[in-house]
C-alpha cells in the first residue's frame, strides 16, 4: 500500500457489517495511489465468499462511502460523496459513480459505467452504459469519458451500436447477448461487454 492520501475519521479494515461474520481471520486489501476523504468505512471480507475486500489502484474515493465485505474494486475508479455498496459488489476499472448512489449486494458494476446522483441499483450495470433513477435504468453510453480515455470514433460507434442492440433493437434479452457477442468479432472492445452480458448472475438493467 503505497501513496495513499486517506484522510480523517476513516474506518479501514473493521469487522463486517455482517451477522454471520464469527471472527475469522478475513482481511481489507488496498492498492496504490488512493485517495480516500473524510469518514469513509470499507469493512473486511468474510470467509462465504473469498474472504477479502479490495480496492485497487488509483481511485479517487469521496466522503461517507461505504464498501461492504466481499465488495471487489478495481483500478481508476470515483466514488462521489455517499456512494453505498453493499456485499460482494464488484466495480470495474474507470466507473463512476455519482453521490448517494446506493448498490444492492452481489451487483456488477461494468468498467466504463456512469451512474447519475441519487441511483438505486438493484441489478448489474453492463460496461460503458449511463444509468440513473430508482430503480437504475439506461441512459445511453458514456460517450464523453471513453474519448478522454483515448477509445476512437470507431470504437464509440461500435460501443453505441451495441447499446441500441442491447436496449433499443427489442430482441429478446438473450438473442442481443448473441448479437453483441457476434459484433465482438470485428470490434474488440465489444469483448469486454459482451463476456459481462455471459456472466451476470442478477440479470441486467434494462
Amino acid at each position: 500500500m503505497r501513496s495513499n492520501r486517506i484522510f480523517q475519521f476513516c474506518s479501514l479494515g473493521e469487522i463486517p457489517q455482517d451477522m454471520k461474520y464469527a471472527g475469522e481471520a478475513t482481511r481489507l486489501e488496498i492498492g496504490d495511489g488512493n485517495t480516500i476523504r473524510e469518514f469513509c468505512t470499507f469493512n473486511l471480507g468474510t470467509v462465504q465468499d473469498g474472504g477479502v475486500t479490495r480496492l485497487g489502484n488509483h481511485n479517487w474515493i469521496m466522503a461517507y462511502v461505504h464498501l461492504a465485505h466481499d465488495c471487489q474494486i478495481g483500478d481508476h475508479t470515483i466514488f462521489a460523496n455517499n456512494a453505498q455498496l453493499a456485499g460482494h459488489v464488484l466495480v470495474g476499472d474507470h466507473a463512476i459513480l455519482g453521490g448517494f448512489t446506493v448498490v444492492h449486494q452481489f451487483c456488477q458494476i461494468g468498467a466504463h459505467v456512469i451512474t447519475g446522483m441519487g441511483t438505486i441499483l438493484l441489478q448489474d450495470i453492463p460496461p460503458y452504459v449511463t444509468a440513473s433513477g430508482n430503480p437504475a435504468a439506461p441512459h445511453g453510453i458514456n460517450s464523453e469519458g471513453l474519448k478522454r480515455r483515448g477509445f476512437s470514433g470507431d470504437a464509440v460507434t461500435a460501443i453505441k451500436r451495441a447499446y441500441k442492440t442491447l436496449y433499443k433493437s427489442g430482441l429478446p434479452l438473450e438473442e442481443a447477448k448473441a448479437a453483441v457477442l457476434a459484433q465482438a468479432d470485428t470490434h474488440p472492445e465489444l469483448h469486454l461487454l459482451a463476456d459481462f452480458l455471459g456472466g451476470s448472475q442478477r440479470g441486467i438493467i434494462r
